[in-house]
């Protein structure tokens, strides 16, 4: 990696950062603030010479040994209310469910790993409210039976594409870059 440090990083190249960093982790090497803080850059970076000091003071992680990403999350709320905010990592598809309660969920300082979200919405009798970043484009692919669907989120010219699917019946669905008309508490 180091040959070319102008290099564009490919997609493929974050993620065998994000495994080595995954690694450091689960065997202690680094704490949970700095595995997201690095996380955060690396799913970020432009090219392959941002990738390399993230993990130099860490040691290699073979094939064989390189964990799977997580490639999917559920986040789920039954009659109750569950909030996840402040700074977590996110996976490339997050299936949110609520029955009978509320999901609040702030992306806003997730670290989210790739250029692509999905965010797969499954709301019966709740309410469900997302929370994306700043620069987020947000594309809503999902609708709704006797119930309100807001989603809002414009086009970020150079932040992730967060899509926006799935179903909700007698729900109330928002998703948007501000927080005037929700509370997180």
């Amino acid at each position: 990696m180091t040959d070319q440090p102008d290099l564009r990083a490919s997609d493929a190249d974050r993620d065998r950062v994000a495994a080595v960093l995954g690694e450091a982790l689960a065997t202690g090497r680094l704490t949970s603030v700095e595995h997201a803080d690095r996380l955060d850059v690396a799913y970020t970076a432009k090219t392959v010479g941002e990738l390399v000091p993230l993990t130099r003071d860490l040691p290699e992680v073979s094939a064989s040994n390189v964990p799977a990403t997580i490639e999917r999350q559920i986040i789920d709320s039954k009659f109750s209310k569950i909030v996840r905010k402040g700074r977590w990592v996110a996976s490339r598809n997050v299936r949110l469910s609520a029955r009978f309660g509320a999901l609040i969920v702030d992306l806003s300082d997730a670290v989210l790993p790739g250029r692509e979200i999905t965010l797969e919405t499954d709301a019966w009798f709740s309410k469900m409210i997302v929370r994306v970043p700043e620069n987020a484009h947000v594309i809503d692919e999902g609708g709704s039976v006797f119930g309100k669907r807001n989603v809002t989120g414009g086009s970020g010219a150079d932040g992730p594409l967060i899509r926006v699917r799935g179903q909700s019946k007698f729900s109330k669905v928002i998703v948007s870059r501000g927080v005037s008309d929700w509370n997180l508490h």
